[in-house]
Formats: structure tokens, C-alpha cells, sequence
């Protein structure tokens, strides 16, 4: 019977498959490559091998595990099978593995080796999980094999999933129990948008993924270079080093990294930076946490110019504000302007508009931002807000004073750690830094500073607090110290202050 409904647009993985089957679509340099039609080959094999297992449109798989070929293959099958595919941090211990698998409502983990003993330990607790995979070595006791999974599917592409799939990724737990952040629905419009504003290119991008694959941006970056056309080159783990040769070796063009893992390349011996070469890189995406404008001299100065972006983005807001490569150093302190079809908004505690240069919550309207956490109410569309503070400037330019829950009132005035901090980061002798308050008898709270030095370096607290003297006022200055050998962190590189607040009491 005739119909108006416009047959499924083929996936975009069977796409490439068919038009360019043999382009390298993921290297894992001294491991694996796999060319498109192979990569579509597998991740149709695994989705029909788990739509085999019994499972359907809309239920929850958890992934946990390094960055490996078999992750990015279950990504994709995830979305051909239209499963909401939830990635797991690997370095959570088995209760923390345990609460997320147990939160999202799961039926099936699929989980690397290296990671299953910590699955094992709780799958007990997990009634709701019907099916546990292991990839990259042998299953534990009432486990499948990937490889068997994978030989029960066809290699041909499953039926058009229709609605119901999509991704719950789970926030870093920066401040509490992890939530997941739903997405069922994608906006090409926005996707293109930002396709354009990072100058990205169709078919030419060569991707590394400089941070973990379970962290929505560097996932975001993975996947939308494999919707261009191009090839994802993996980093199971960052090193300075090894990134530096991976760059100059494939001909790199896009990263998206914390600013940690910048911090560690800029910090390499001279001779080594010598060598460096990222003439093929047209877009080093900076996020998940301010980027020091020292650091980014120090980028430019060393690594060179033209390629640093800096956004500000969250896992529920999706990409909201780029600063591209030629204003780094001209607008000190901002992530950019909104882009387009992103409008953001400053308010204040009675949710008025502020006028520019007045702090306040950053709030977010757009067509890429969530639906809602799971287990809980599903938002409406219109302005959403993960508490983060900021101001505008009158140029429109945005400006993050601190993330939500950070901010430092020491006798009823306001202060913002992240201004400490990107003071402190100026420091030649200092790697890394966290600033937060404390309880103080006479102020209510006062300023506290960890720090981390540079390798080969000593940090001198006489001459912290002389160089904090020259840019900040006295009551932003720390009031104590400590120096540590590192930063809790998570792998993508965002700083668990809750547990330093933790060591005093907080």
C-alpha cells in the first residue's frame, strides 16, 4: 500500500562501508586497523548477536574499558541495534561500577577483561542484568564471549532500529553519586554547526583520542570523525610522549583533551618538544575544565598557533560556546561566544538577567542539551543550567567564573577559585592546582591552595604568595598550602575537589 513516509536513511557507518571499504577507519597503532567495511562488518555482527540475545529497542548496555577497537565497535552496534548505550568509567571500583550498572537499569555490561574481575565481584547485586560480555581476554564463570557473541550475528546491517535508542552518559561524580544524562535524539542542524565552527572537513580528519572514550566529549569527537569519514587513531592511555609521535606519525587533525594532558605535553624536555610536529592539526578542542591563559601561551609558544580551540561544553548541555584559534590571546579568561543556534543567559538569584560583567548562573537553550537525568523527571525544553557561574561581557564573550558548588565567601565576600587558580598556573613551578575553601573561625571560610609542581621543580610557598600578591587582591589569597605529588582527577581530566574537601572534614 502506498505511504508517505520516506524510507530509513541507511546508517552512516554502512555508508562509508559501501563507498570507501577499504579507508583505515580505526588504528590502534601496533594492534589493530580496521577499514571501514570491517568495522561495519564487526559492529553489525555484535549488534545482531545481542538483538539475538534478546535484546531490544531501548534497553540499557553498559561499556566499560580503555579505548580499544572493541569499544568502538560496540558503540556503533549499540546504535545500529538501537540499545541506549552507557559508557562506565574503568577506573571506578566495583561498587562504584556496581551503582551506575544498577542505576541505569542495564541488561546487559559489556566489559573488558582487564575490568570483568570488578563486574564479577558484583554481579550478584545485579538481578536486572541478563547478559555480561567480556572483550580482550577470557569471561569469568557465567559470562559470554565477545567472540562468541560477535559469530552468532550476521555481518549484515540489523533492521532500522526506529526511536528508542540513544546514550545515558553518566556525570564524573565531581560532586556526589553519578547521574545519567539521557539522550534519545540528535539535532543534524546543531551537529553541522559545529562540524562548521571547528573547521572540521569531510573525509580528511585523522582523530586521537587524547582522553577516555567513556567521557562524552572525546566519545563525541571519536564518533563524529568516524560520521565524516575519517579515522580515529587510539591512545588505550594518554602520554606526553607517545601523543607527541602519534601526531606527527598520522598526520593528526583534531583532538579533544582536557587541559591536564596539555599541561604534560608543554612540560616535556626541550629535546623532545624539538621534535614535535603539528602541521596537519587544524582543531585541538580544550575542555572539561577552564584553560589557564598561561597554558595556552605556553601552546602557542611551543606546540604553535592556529589549531587551539577552547569550548565550554557539559555532558547535559552538549557544546555551547567555542573560542577559535586567532582570539586566544586576545580574550584572556573567555571560552568564546555562544554558537549558532545556542542562546545562553546569566541570572541571578531571582532568575533576572544580569547586565555584562555581573556573575551568576550560566544557563543553556539549544537543541543539543538532554532530556533529563535518569530516574527522574524529564525536562522541558527551554533553559537548562548545570550550576556553573559566569558572566558576559558586552561583547557577548563568556567568561566561567567557577563550576557550580565551588565558590569561596570569606567574610560574606564572594570568591571565585578558578581566578586564584589561573593565577597560580602562571607559576613556572607549578604543574597543577586546586583552590577551595576551608573553615576558618574568623572568616567562615577562608582560601585554601594545593599544588603540584613541575617535574625537576620545588615549589617555594614564599614565592607563591609574592606572586599571588602581584595580580590578586588580599582577601582572594590562599590562606594556607599544600603541596602534593598529584591532583585527584578523573580520567578526562576534571578535578575531584570533593575529595580534598574530603581530607578536611568537608
Amino acid at each position: 500500500m502506498p505511504t508517505d513516509v520516506p524510507p530509513p536513511e541507511p546508517d552512516i557507518l554502512t555508508t562509508y562501508a559501501a563507498v570507501a571499504p577499504a579507508k583505515p577507519a580505526v588504528i590502534d597503532p601496533g594492534r589493530a586497523e580496521l577499514g571501514f567495511a570491517e568495522l561495519e562488518a564487526r559492529a553489525n555482527r555484535l549488534a545482531n548477536g545481542l538483538l539475538g540475545l534478546g535484546l531490544g529497542t531501548g534497553d540499557r548496555v553498559v561499556w566499560c574499558g580503555p579505548n580499544s577497537v572493541e569499544v568502538l565497535v560496540l558503540v556503533h552496534a549499540a546504535r545500529k541495534a538501537g540499545l541506549v548505550a552507557v559508557p562506565l568509567a574503568y577506573r571506578f571500583t566495583a561498587e562504584e561500577m556496581r551503582f551506575v550498572i544498577a542505576d541505569s537499569g542495564a541488561a546487559a555490561v559489556l566489559v573488558d577483561a582487564e575490568q570483568a574481575a570488578r563486574v564479577a565481584a558484583v554481579r550478584d547485586a545485579l538481578p536486572d542484568v541478563r547478559h555480561v560480555v567480556v572483550f580482550g581476554g577470557e569471561p569469568f564463570d557465567g559470562a559470554l564471549a565477545w567472540d562468541d557473541v560477535l559469530a552468532g550475528g550476521s555481518e549484515l546491517p540489523p533492521p532500522p532500529p526506529g526511536d528508542g535508542g540513544g546514550s545515558m552518559i553518566y556525570t564524573s561524580g565531581t560532586t556526589g553519586k553519578p547521574k545519567g544524562a539521557l539522550r534519545t535524539k540528535a539535532d543534524p542542524a546543531m551537529t553541522a554547526t559545529l562540524v562548521a565552527t571547528l573547521r572540521l572537513e569531510l573525509g580528511t580528519e585523522v582523530h586521537l583520542t587524547t582522553g577516555p572514550l567513556y567521557h562524552s566529549g572525546p566519545l563525541a569527537w571519536a564518533t563524529l570523525t568516524h560520521a565524516l569519514g575519517g579515522t580515529v587513531v587510539l591512545m588505550r592511555s594518554f602520554d606526553a610522549s607517545r601523543w607527541l609521535r602519534l601526531v606527527r606519525e598520522y598526520g593528526v587533525t583534531n583532538t579533544f583533551t582536557a587541559p591536564t594532558p596539555l599541561k604534560r605535553i608543554v612540560a616535556l624536555p626541550a629535546q623532545e618538544l624539538a621534535q614535535a610536529d603539528l602541521s596537519s592539526m587544524r582543531s585541538l578542542v580544550a575542555n572539561a575544565a577552564p584553560v589557564p591563559y598561561a597554558l595556552k601561551q605556553e601552546i602557542v609558544q611551543k606546540l604553535g598557533d592556529g589549531f587551539l580551540f577552547e569550548v565550554y561544553g557539559s555532558t547535559e548541555l552538549g557544546v555551547d560556546a567555542v573560542l577559535p584559534p586567532e582570539e586566544q590571546l586576545s580574550r584572556p579568561g573567555s571560552c568564546g561566544r555562544p554558537i549558532p543556534g545556542v542562546e545562553v543567559r546569566v541570572v541571578g538569584p531571582d532568575g533576572t538577567p544580569q547586565p555584562p560583567g555581573e556573575p551568576g548562573e550560566l544557563q543553556v537553550r539549544s537543541g543539543s542539551t538532554f532530556e533529563g537525568y535518569h530516574g527522574r523527571e524529564r525536562l522541558a525544553d527551554g533553559w537548562k543550567s548545570v550550576g556553573d557561574m559566569a558572566h558576559l561581557d558586552e561583547d557577548g564573550y563568556l567568561y566561567i567564573r567557577d563550576r557550580g558548588g565551588d565558590l569561596v565567601i570569606s567574610a560574606g565576600v564572594n570568591i571565585y577559585p578558578a581566578e586564584v587558580e589561573a593565577v597560580l598556573h602562571a607559576h613556572p613551578d607549578v604543574l597543577d592546582v586546586a583552590v577551595f575553601g576551608v573553615p576558618s573561625e574568623e572568616w567562615g571560610e577562608s582560601v585554601h591552595a594545593v599544588v603540584v609542581p613541575r617535574a625537576g621543580r620545588e615549589i617555594d610557598i614564599a614565592a607563591l604568595e609574592a606572586h599571588v600578591g602581584e595580580y590578586l587582591a588580599g582577601f582572594k589569597r590562599p590562606r594556607s598550602w599544600q603541596v602534593r605529588d598529584e591532583l585527584p582527577r578523573t580520567e578526562a581530566g576534571k578535578l575531584l575537589k570533593r575529595v580534598l574537601r574530603a581530607e578536611h572534614g568537608l
